[in-house]
């Protein structure tokens, strides 16, 4: 893993924690939090405050995430907001802590300029011993205060300042302002300078979970599912639940809800390109189990590998060569059926609340496409990773280097982002008198 960290394929954004006062600051949040404290005085930390460093010394990968539910968080500066979560066992987990910061920039850059910020991504359930408990998960809230309290005290200087106002002999009453004095030697001005995070609630109906094996819940869909990694679950609260080789049951279940596209279908993209890059791929596959040097392989290499194993192609390079013809123009349309191996290398996500997850999806469904794998499902890629041959490897970090790392924003439109819906143009008045002057078209 080495060539991906050096490479910054992993671990990259992480915040760093060099100085005295930060280290200082993150010991006395995780003492807060967890009872523990850390001896290292150099680590990383990613958006959670979460250290992969941190997590050797206390052989505990999931000291801020116990039972892998009800995650808590670390904040020391704001620029953590652009860092990963590792070890995510919930997919809406970063996107949370990211809504989280961006609604609360200022107040959380005047609080972690003299303390850590501490909280907790809280939900009903405590554990998921059973995978039925998934299902009670329905709403996430979030609690953040700073190791001092500041937050919770100017809550209650600012009732205090209230009441002092509203009360007739409130410049009488010497312990109330004592209380009130004693409160803003350590919150500050409130009145001035409220300090306040926005509470702050998630609906959590369509996730993924790294529990039991990784499972796709959608229930805010027309008709809800289950899509199981690993073994499907007994008994589990939701009328279909299928696994990953239920492939005409998913495709089904994506049509009916409106959750998919065909990239060739699909408005301002270069699809030709996206399915050539996919055939590209299943190449390295191939050109792997060959055990040809990929090193530094490009396009056109690929292209001389391909002709050389035309014979040894799976069938979803030959899907996916066929509907680039039809693409192009040069061939017919080719009929791919769910149940053919290439299906789901003909699909992206819609232009929906979930496009993200249902991208994630299908990263698990082609796992060929290392692309979309690293893009939309790091867990997995870093999984699949430590089982390829060196000279994968090689042409893997060196392709997302050259290609991807030089501009993220781009690639992923490329990839994903969908155009504006066509509108018809606005008519003005003056435009129609122009076309059938002042009283209407002339009738013959």
């Amino acid at each position: 893993m080495n060539r991906l960290i050096q490479s910054g394929l992993m671990f990259g954004n992480m915040f760093h924690v060099v100085s005295p006062a930060l280290v200082e600051r993150y010991n006395r949040a995780l003492k807060h939090l967890t009872g523990k404290t850390t001896q290292l005085t150099d680590f990383h930390i990613d958006i959670s405050g979460y250290s992969p460093e941190i997590g050797d010394e206390l052989d505990d990968d999931l000291y801020l995430n116990q039972n892998g539910v009800n995650r808590q968080f670390i904040l020391l500066s704001t620029r953590q907001k652009s860092a990963p979560l590792l070890n995510a066992k919930f997919s809406t987990s970063r996107s949370i802590l990211r809504h989280f910061i961006d609604a609360n920039e200022t107040q959380l850059f005047a609080l972690t300029a003299k303390d850590a910020v501490a909280g907790e991504l809280v939900n009903s359930v405590f554990s998921v011993s059973d995978p039925a408990q998934l299902f009670e998960i329905r709403k996430i809230r979030i609690e953040a205060d700073t190791t001092q309290g500041t937050v919770k005290d100017a809550e209650k200087l600012a009732r205090l300042v209230d009441r002092f106002k509203e009360t007739e002999d409130g410049w009488y009453d010497d312990v109330l302002i004592a209380e009130m004095i004693a409160l803003a030697k350590k919150t500050g001005d409130v009145v001035r300078n409220p300090v306040r995070l926005k509470q702050m609630e998630f609906v959590q109906d369509n996730f993924f979970t790294a529990h039991f094996g990784g499972i796709y819940i959608f229930r805010a869909v027309e008709h809800p599912a289950a899509i199981c990694v690993g073994d499907k679950p007994d008994d589990l609260p939701i009328k279909y639940v299928f696994d990953l080789n239920d492939r005409n049951r998913i495709a089904k279940f994506f049509d009916f809800n409106g959750l998919v596209e065909p990239i060739v279908k699909a408005r301002g993209i270069d699809a030709a390109a996206i399915l050539r890059q996919k055939m590209d791929f299943i190449v390295v596959d191939v050109a792997q189990e060959a055990g040809i040097d990929l090193a530094g392989a490009t396009r056109r290499d690929i292209r001389v590998i391909a002709r050389q194993f035309a014979t040894k192609l799976p069938p979803e390079w030959h899907a996916l060569n066929a509907l680039v013809q039809w693409a192009e123009g040069d061939g017919p349309w080719p009929r791919i059926g769910s149940d053919h191996p290439a299906y789901f290398y003909t699909l992206r996500a819609a232009d929906h609340a979930d496009k993200d997850l249902v991208n994630m999806l299908l990263a698990e469904l082609t796992r060929k496409d290392i692309r979309q794998l690293f893009i939309c499902h790091k867990e997995l890629f870093y999984s699949l990773y430590r089982g390829w041959s060196d000279t994968k490897r090689s042409y893997v970090v060196d392709f997302l280097t050259r290609e991807y790392q030089v501009d993220k924003a781009g690639a992923r439109k490329a990839l994903f982002g969908h155009d504006a819906p066509m509108k018809e143009p606005e008519t003005t008045p003056e435009e129609i008198i122009q076309r059938v002057g002042p009283w209407g078209a002339v009738r013959r």
